[in-house]
């Protein structure tokens, strides 16, 4: 495929992401309210907003860590469970909900890695009925150790500056929406972003 259209497809589907965005915190504006009153109905809409937009995080955050004892769905239905238990106590602090929301997510996927950390879980190897087509051992082993590489790496930054290289990179996010997400500005992202691309570059510069 062409670059230039390789380029305008990532720029319609950031433009989209940004687009839902902003509908989702919009909406999550009008229903915090009612919510947080006790509306049952409004509860269960929230769920349904921001459901999509944490799975997707989540599947971001924690691609390619096989060692983890839980799925990307099962720690978005954890961040659901988590937001519906705190939609009592929210209180606007200058912030949007949604930014509230992506919080509890950060913090969701990180007490994934950090039991995964605590209780390692060890594959045990099974003979496939069928031919498999796949990447081999070595490819795996070697994709492996690519992605703890990457892990390890990404562990000089601070905890924002993960978040932000996460949304901007991984997602494909812009700058507008990382900083709906984080409750900042989008200069601010921009910097963020900058300050951690440089922290990496030096940590392989030194590593090498």
């Amino acid at each position: 495929m062409p670059r230039r259209h390789q380029a305008a497809r990532g720029t319609k589907a950031n433009s989209a992401a940004t687009s839902e965005s902003r509908r989702a915190a919009a909406e999550l504006e009008k229903l915090i309210g009612p919510a947080a009153a006790g509306d049952r109905a409004a509860v269960s809409e929230i769920l349904k907003v921001i459901y999509p937009l944490v799975r997707r995080y989540c599947a971001a955050r924690m691609s390619g860590s096989g060692h983890l004892h839980v799925t990307a769905d099962d720690v978005a239905q954890e961040i659901c469970l988590a937001t519906v238990q705190a939609i009592p106590r929210y209180r606007d602090q200058g912030k949007s909900f949604l930014a509230f929301v992506y919080g509890i997510s950060a913090n969701k996927v990180a007490d994934a890695f950090r039991r995964a950390q605590q209780h390692p879980a060890y594959p045990v190897a099974e003979f496939p009925d069928a031919p498999m087509l796949e990447a081999g051992p070595e490819e795996r082993a070697l994709q492996s150790e690519t992605r703890r590489a990457t892990r390890d790496l990404m562990k000089v930054l601070a905890p924002t500056h993960r978040e932000v290289l996460v949304m901007r990179i991984v997602l494909g996010w812009t700058a507008a929406q990382t900083a709906e997400a984080i409750g900042t500005s989008p200069g601010v992202v921009r910097v963020m972003q900058h300050r951690a691309l440089n922290k990496l570059r030096a940590e392989l510069r030194a590593a090498s």
